[in-house]
Order: C-alpha cells, then structure tokens, then sequence
C-alpha cells in the first residue's frame, strides 16, 4: 500500500487466490481417511448476477464451455431465497457408477467459471465455491471457499437453520495443514438451502 492510500484510508482488496481450489483433491483424500466424509462429485459457484447483455453472454459462454468437454458434467443453474446465483456442477452421472469421484476435474470446472467471470470483469460479484461432502450416515459438509478472502472453512448444516458445529472443528483441524483455512469464525457464514447440501 502506498503513502496516500495508508492516509486516505484506502487499501486493495486482496487478490483472490483461485489455484488454491487445486488443494481440494488432496483435502478430500484427508476428509475421507480421518473424517469417512466423501465428495458427493458435486460442486458449485455463487455469485451476485449482473443486469445486461455482457453479464448474459459472459455465462452463456461458461455453460457453453463446461458442457463441451468430452467428459462434460451436468450443469445448471438456480438462484437462492437471497437472490443469489448459483452455477451447479454435477459430475455424479459422468463418473463410472463404482468408480470414484473425479474431484480433480470437478475443481477443474470450478475453477473455469471462476476465471471466466473474473476475466470479464465480473469478480467483484463472485462470492464462494462449495464442494460438498457426505459419509455414510448421511452427514453433509460442505467446504466453502471464500473469493473474496482466498480461504477456505467448512459449513456442515444440521437440520432447519442449525450447524453442527462439531463437525465443522473437526474438519477445519483436519484440513488446517493443507488449504488455507480461515481463521475469523464471523466469517464462517451459514449458506443455507446451498445446491448439495
């Protein structure tokens, strides 16, 4: 930061760190040892959708580029009780019935619509990617990463509007050696009604 940005009070947003997606293959490899918790091969993008055409286009050529692949997962898109968008990827029906989860390519996907909207001047309106995970039971966990912050944290819903917060400890301490996990709780927020969860 320069001299007059420190006395105007202004600084830089922290850039996000987007290749930090590509530590989710060796997380999942750790959740599923120490937790039994899974990725359930799917995966989504939430961001604020801008009005106008070159919005429009801009995720227009996302699904166009995703449901091109050879491999090409399902893709759809919704929006939340918030308002928010939200692009799912669902790589369940493309990976082999047995086989495991291609989670490497899933944050492949991931990873693409997070760069196209940002290429196209749309980061700002980016907000988190979510790979969930379930174990046997049914227990769903879902870790978030924060655009905006370039970290990651767990959200493990329980139920109408209760966490199990537990769960979330466990997999933040499990994790805490290999993503870079956020370390302010506050911003730990709830993603309620998210795809996958």
């Amino acid at each position: 930061m320069g001299f007059w940005q420190s006395v105007l009070g202004r600084s830089r947003p922290k850039q996000a760190n987007l290749d930090a997606l590509f530590l989710v293959p060796s997380a999942a490899v750790t959740l599923e040892t120490t937790l039994g918790l899974r990725p359930t091969g799917e995966g989504a993008v939430c961001f604020r959708a801008a009005g106008g055409a070159a919005f429009s286009n801009t995720q227009d050529d996302v699904l166009r580029l995703l449901r091109s692949a050879p491999d090409a997962p399902e893709v759809s898109v919704s929006q939340d009780d918030f308002g928010y968008t939200w692009l799912v990827v669902d790589r369940t029906e493309a990976e082999p019935a047995a086989g495991p989860v291609d989670v490497g390519g899933l944050v492949t996907d991931l990873h693409a619509v997070n760069t196209s909207l940002e290429a196209e001047g749309f980061g700002p309106g980016l907000l988190c990617s979510l790979v969930p995970f379930a174990d046997t039971t049914g227990r769903r966990v879902g870790l978030v990463y924060l655009y905006k912050q370039g970290t990651f944290y767990p959200f493990a819903p329980a139920g109408r509007q209760q966490r199990d917060n537990l769960t979330e400890i466990q997999v933040r301490d499990a994790l805490a050696g290999e993503l870079p996990v956020e370390r302010e709780l506050s911003r730990w927020l709830a993603i309620w009604g998210a795809p996958g969860l």
